[in-house]
Order: C-alpha cells, then structure tokens, then sequence
C-alpha cells in the first residue's frame, strides 16, 4: 500500500480546508516546495498535489509552483484541482507530474476523459470526491445526481486505472475515514483506489490497508503531528 502525504495549495502557500471549506482554511507553510522535500526527506515514495484555487475557478495561479515541486523531488508527484483541458494535461506531464487527476472535468466532460486515457493511460487519475454517496463538484460546493459507486464502475469502463475516493464528510475533521464506504468501493470495482479523507491515526491506516485499498492520502493528520509519516509508511510497506 501506498502513502501518499497531501500538499494542498492555495495562493501559492501549503493549506489545509476542513471539509473542502475556503472559508475554514490553515496555513501550514509558505512553501510548499520545502514542505515535499520534507515529505521525501522522511520516505515518502509519492506526493500527492492539490491546486486549491484550480478546485475552485478552473484557472489555475499555483502552476510555476507545481512544476517547481516536480523537479525538486525525486519521487513522483501526482497532481489534482482545475484541470480540466488536454492543454493543462499535457503541460503538466510535460513538467515532471506523473499523474493527473481529473474530478469535475471527469464529471462535466466525459469526451475529455477519454480523449485524455486513450492518449495517456494509466497517467489519468479520476477523483471521485463523494457527498452522502453522490460525486460532488467543483471544489466540493456543488453535488451530482451520479452515485459514486456507479461513477467509479463508468470509469472502470472507460478504462482508468486508478480512482481517489473521498468523502467529504470526513476530510480535514480528524474523525476517522468511512471505512464502510471505502470497502464497498474497492469491492464494487476491480481498479485501483486511493483512500482520501479523515484519517487520524494509526489505527485508521491500519484498518484501511485492511478493505484493499491501493493507498491513503493523509493531509491534515501530518500536519497536527496525529499521524508520524514514518509509523504511516511501515504498516503500508508491512506484508
């Protein structure tokens, strides 16, 4: 299993939201740069990007930032928030980011979606970012008629490979991840998923490496010191 420590960047500085929530916002660095090489500085083999403003207008201010982080980590990076054309794919790709996830333009514009999987495989990422089990949009302030369990069975078939699945609800309280929902998610589909949102402890990494879940994004949790990266890393690398 994969730990992926979260960045999450707002005007160019490391935030956290509670519950996607601009208004209830915490900066925790001025640098993100220096905040990834910490997280690969303590042995994480992957770091995962959110462009905050990206979420929220599609336009994105954070960019210079994010390919400065590409190139001043080792590990890869996969990157999510506001891309929602082939032109941002591919200029992102171009500059060192791994994987590129889409969530509203996945939603939104289905044609995007598989124009960028047929030309970039497995390097499309889809987040599905969930509200009383219905994909939510736009940064998390506008909900969906689709159901995220059926979501995720669209995208299989389309041909993702991986899908990041949150439940809002839980992200930035601390309060434990919907481990149910998270089971039934990776047991209604034979892709890869990413577990995002509410993890608080060791305890919840352990019970999530437990429902078969590719990784665990934990953000907020690193930040208050809850969770130590290096205790996070040995139970995933654990057999």
């Amino acid at each position: 299993m994969t730990i992926y420590p979260a960045i999450d960047i707002k005007q160019g500085k490391c935030v956290r939201l509670v519950q996607g929530k601009f208004s209830d916002m915490t900066v925790y660095s001025d640098s993100p740069v220096q905040m990834a090489k910490k997280w690969e500085r303590l042995g994480a083999k992957y770091i995962h990007l959110v462009d905050l403003d990206g979420a929220r207008t599609g336009q994105s201010i954070n960019s210079g930032i994010i390919k400065e982080i590409a190139k001043s980590v080792t590990v890869p990076v996969q990157l999510g928030g506001g891309i929602r054309s082939l032109e941002t794919i591919k200029d992102m790709l171009d500059h060192g980011v791994a994987r590129v996830i889409l969530g509203t333009s996945a939603v939104q514009n289905p044609l995007l979606l598989k124009e960028a999987v047929a030309k970039y495989k497995e390097k499309i990422v889809v987040g599905i970012d969930a509200k009383d089990g219905k994909v939510a949009i736009e940064g998390w302030e506008k909900v969906s008629s689709f159901s995220a369990v059926h979501f995720a069975n669209t995208m299989q078939e389309i041909g993702v490979k991986t899908i990041i699945y949150t439940d809002i609800s839980r992200d930035g309280m601390l309060k434990g991840p919907n481990i149910d929902a998270i089971r039934v998610m990776v047991e209604s589909c034979t892709i890869d998923v990413i577990a995002s949102g509410g993890v608080s402890s060791i305890n919840d990494i352990e019970q999530l490496k437990q429902t078969g879940v590719e990784g665990v994004i934990i953000g907020k949790a690193l930040y208050t010191e809850n969770v130590d990266l290096k205790d996070a890393l040995e139970i995933a690398e654990e057999r």
